[in-house]
């Protein structure tokens, strides 16, 4: 589970810096920063439950 975790992290880390540096893409860049910080906020939370 974690692996995926940090899988979607990277993934969504992509796509933010994808869409600043293609200007035409901000809103992928905005998506990627609300899908990074969800999948962090969710991965510190399972980490956190299971210990």
């Amino acid at each position: 589970m974690m692996k995926l975790i940090v899988f979607l992290l990277v993934l969504w880390l992509v796509f933010a810096v994808l869409g600043f540096v293609i200007k035409g893409l901000f809103w992928l860049a905005v998506i990627g920063i609300i899908l990074f910080l969800a999948t962090a906020v969710f991965g510190w939370l399972k980490s956190k439950t299971t210990n």
